[in-house]
């Protein structure tokens, strides 16, 4: 399975370097006023990729992150477990 998932990843990677030279070409972006910003198009893509990822990826580690919390914190409410005596046969 591990093999699958590294087979995968290795695909994913060749098809993105293959359109990143293949499409490596500068497009002009207006920005405001009259200020525009020549990027190259794989760069473009990577750039607006993160600005969608990364915001979803800190939510859900902050919920991860609470929910650990929220679990130890319960965790510690509880009342501490006898130990079973050793029975002797």
């Amino acid at each position: 399975m591990r093999f699958l998932k590294t087979l995968v990843w290795i695909v994913i990677a060749v098809l993105i370097s293959l359109f990143a030279a293949r499409n490596w070409r500068d497009v002009t972006i207006d920005l405001w006023g009259n200020l525009q910003a020549d990027i190259k198009i794989p760069v473009l893509l990577a750039i607006s990729f993160l600005l969608g990822f990364v915001p979803t990826w800190l939510m859900f580690r902050t919920k991860l992150w609470r929910a650990g919390n929220r679990v130890a914190a319960a965790q510690r409410e509880l009342p501490p477990v006898p130990a079973e005596p050793d029975v002797a046969e």
